[in-house]
């Protein structure tokens, strides 16, 4: 059991996506690490940055569109990109099958924020944009401002 009373690889479901941790770094204020799996046009996270960690995400199988600080790329197995703590980033599989990418934090926002973030998408009806957003400011991300 990691310390957020999470078994290791116990999945966490957001609406199609998916996170398995296995590694969840809060127990220590260390790194984390999980798998996220984003099946082809699933509804993914907006743009956003974080104020405590620096991530970097590893493709494992099919191609994740990733962008930091406005830099695009479509990554396949074995790229990866970095992004540093305050620098915009945002990921989208409008590809035709599933990406499967690792992704590392350091320090971990940890297995709960999933699980946070997962309650407000299934408390019913349009998830409460309010609340996701005061659920990321609680861990330490921040919306990108809408262009």
């Amino acid at each position: 059991m990691t310390s957020g009373g999470t078994a290791a690889g116990e999945p966490i479901n957001i609406g199609q996506l998916g996170i398995r941790y296995l590694i969840d770094g809060t127990a220590t204020g260390g790194m984390g690490m999980f798998e996220l799996t984003v099946p082809s046009g699933s509804p993914v996270p907006p743009p956003h940055s974080h104020t405590r960690n620096d991530e970097c995400v590893y493709i494992l199988e099919g191609t994740l569109r990733y962008s930091v600080d406005g830099v695009v790329r479509d990554l396949t197995p074995g790229e990866w990109m970095f992004t540093p703590r305050g620098s915009v980033h945002h990921f989208s599989n409008p590809h035709d099958v599933t990406a499967c990418a690792l992704i590392v934090l350091t320090p971990d926002v940890g297995a709960q924020y999933f699980r946070d973030v997962r309650s407000v998408f299934t408390a019913g009806g349009p998830p409460d944009r309010q609340k996701l957003v005061e659920v990321m400011a609680k861990y330490g991300l921040v919306p990108a401002p809408s262009r």
